[in-house]
């Protein structure tokens, strides 16, 4: 069965990057405020904008001998010149690939290499990383550049080097050109497996916030933006495309404290939040959050609590989330603590936001991630390939003009996660019910195997609402003894709490009591200090099934309160 939109397929705009999000389709004038650093200040209008982004990429061009099809990569925490780089490289013809700045050097090494980057734009804190990753890469010394205004270790910033007075036409692209050309490569988390580039075209990213904003019918110049997740990764750098085409406002943060985000909300009258889970539990967790009043928020999309007291939060319309599930309890507790909506959100790096909630929609459906976006369609396969219904479980694929264009060197990826349709493989379990509201179980390759599948995030979603569990992951420990794995639980607990094994006993017992016998904890709980996430929140199972290797070679299968090293 063949899933569509209930919504009508949109006009795909026929136009490279820089050319839609600068087409300006809500007339807002030059002097209006685009992007604000939320700490300094600093900010640029429409007008400052264009003008930085043409004289970047001619700098790129007359400093840098920068061509079309040259690769750039940013290396660097959220900064309001962030969007200059980014887009003024777009404007040059070049292609950017964005690094996470917590990446040590083998990770950033890697990335470049692959990439072919040729030019790299660093945030000082993380240049030493940088510095030894470029030799890797073969980049020279003198085409990295830095953020802000100082000379570090002979490395100059890229405002005295590439900024001068010369401007330049932005590359055209047409369309035929701007369905095929890759803008971004951005890169995968590596949560099961090597990282992959994955190449998105211009028409990809226009074509994304096109559908979105059919159905954000609520957001225009008015609004005032807030991303609480980092740029780097593709949908943090997306949303800036979305900004500049609604002539909205942005608020640019690099510091996420709970605090942080409270007086920004209070300060800059913020409506639209996006983030990702673990923000969202940060709020309802952290005692500090209840002295915060965040009425003024419209809806948070994520991917909480109501901060009442000292700061004035009633500005917020909503809050999105996005990246990786948020349980249904969760996001309960955040609206019974805040008042504030929570819209999920769900996509890929490789597809962009396919189910979402539109934003005149006030009551979202608790642990649903909305409908799918327009101009898209789904089907959801058995293990045996058979295509299924309505409420029925199975892996969903993709057709749409927002899929990527293939993995960066890798055909043999490219050609497996797609088939002779033109359906992308999501590698996710979801389900649809008869209403078109989707529910995204777990990934496919993290479902734990026994007498039957147990989507860990079920178990992780109960144990969450233990109170003496802070946080928590679920992984399989594959028993020879009974050839089958075993669901086994890692658990932060919260302050207050002593790990021991009567306290594991107690939250083994309050799992196995709301599930059937094949999904208990049969493997036991482990405590562990953090539980070890990437940057939109999605659980590094990889590590945890390395780890348990160790632990369970310390104790017998079936003891439980065993402590993680």
């Amino acid at each position: 069965m063949i899933f569509k939109s209930k919504y009508p397929d949109i006009k795909i705009p026929q136009a490279g990057i820089y050319q839609y999000v600068t087409s300006n389709p809500n007339k807002i004038p030059d002097e209006k405020v685009i992007f604000v650093d939320g700490v300094t200040g600093r900010s640029y209008t429409f007008g400052e904008f264009k003008h930085e982004t043409k004289k970047f990429a001619a700098g790129l061009q007359d400093k840098l001998e920068f061509k079309r099809g040259d690769v750039l990569a940013i290396f660097s925490t959220n900064q309001v010149d962030y969007p200059i780089v980014l887009f003024g490289t777009i404007a040059a013809g070049g292609k950017v690939t964005t690094a996470n700045p917590i990446y040590e050097t083998t990770k950033l090494s890697y990335q470049l290499i692959d990439s072919g980057a040729s030019v790299l734009i660093v945030h000082p804190e993380v240049l030493e990383a940088a510095i030894e990753a470029s030799i890797d890469a073969k980049i020279p010394a003198s085409r990295v550049l830095l953020f802000g205004d100082k000379e570090i270790k002979g490395y100059k910033p890229y405002r005295s080097v590439l900024i001068t007075d010369r401007v330049i036409e932005p590359i055209y692209y047409t369309p035929e050109e701007a369905k095929s050309t890759t803008a971004y490569l951005f890169y995968s988390s590596g949560t099961t497996g090597k990282r992959k580039g994955i190449k998105i075209t211009h028409t990809n990213i226009v074509v994304r916030w096109a559908q979105e904003n059919s159905m954000d019918c609520k957001l225009g110049p008015h609004s005032i933006i807030m991303p609480i997740l980092q740029l780097c990764n593709g949908w943090g750098s997306s949303i800036l495309h979305y900004v500049l085409i609604l002539g909205a406002t942005a608020i640019i943060h690099s510091n996420f404290s709970v605090e942080t985000i409270c007086e920004s909300i209070q300060k800059f009258k913020i409506n639209h939040i996006y983030t990702i889970p673990p923000i969202i539990l940060k709020l309802v967790n952290d005692p500090s959050a209840q002295q915060f009043d965040l009425s003024s928020v419209d809806m948070i999309i994520c991917g909480g609590a109501p901060l009442t007291q000292q700061f004035d939060l009633s500005s917020v319309d909503m809050i999105i989330c996005g990246g990786a599930p948020l349980s249904g309890q969760s996001e309960k507790k955040f609206y019974n603590m805040f008042k504030i909506p929570i819209s999920q959100a769900y996509g890929l790096t490789e597809t962009g936001v396919l189910t979402k909630f539109p934003d005149t929609m006030k009551n979202t459906v608790p642990g649903s991630v909305g409908f799918l976006v327009p101009n898209v369609k789904a089907k959801i396969l058995s293990d045996d390939c058979h295509e299924l219904g309505y409420n029925e479980p199975g892996e969903l694929w993709i057709h749409g003009p927002n899929n990527l264009k293939g993995y960066l060197n890798n055909k043999v990826a490219t050609d497996a996660a797609t088939d002779e349709d033109g359906f992308f493989n999501t590698g996710d379990i979801v389900s649809v019910d008869e209403q078109g509201y989707y529910f995204v179980v777990d990934r496919k390759k993290e479902m734990i195997r026994g007498l039957g599948d147990v989507a860990p995030s079920e178990l992780e979603s109960i144990l969450l609402t233990h109170t003496a569990v802070l946080d928590a992951a679920v992984i399989g420990y594959y028993s020879e003894k009974e050839a089958r794995e075993l669901p086994t639980a890692y658990v932060t607990i919260k302050n207050g709490y002593k790990q021991s094994r009567a306290l594991a006993e107690e939250i083994q017992s309050f799992v196995d009591e709301k599930v059937l016998p094949y999904k208990k904890l049969r493997g036991g709980i482990f405590f562990i200090d953090k539980i070890p996430k990437n940057a939109n929140g999605k659980i590094l199972r990889r590590l945890l099934k390395e780890s348990l290797k160790n632990d369970m070679k310390k104790s017998s299968i079936f003891d439980i309160g065993r402590i993680s090293p």
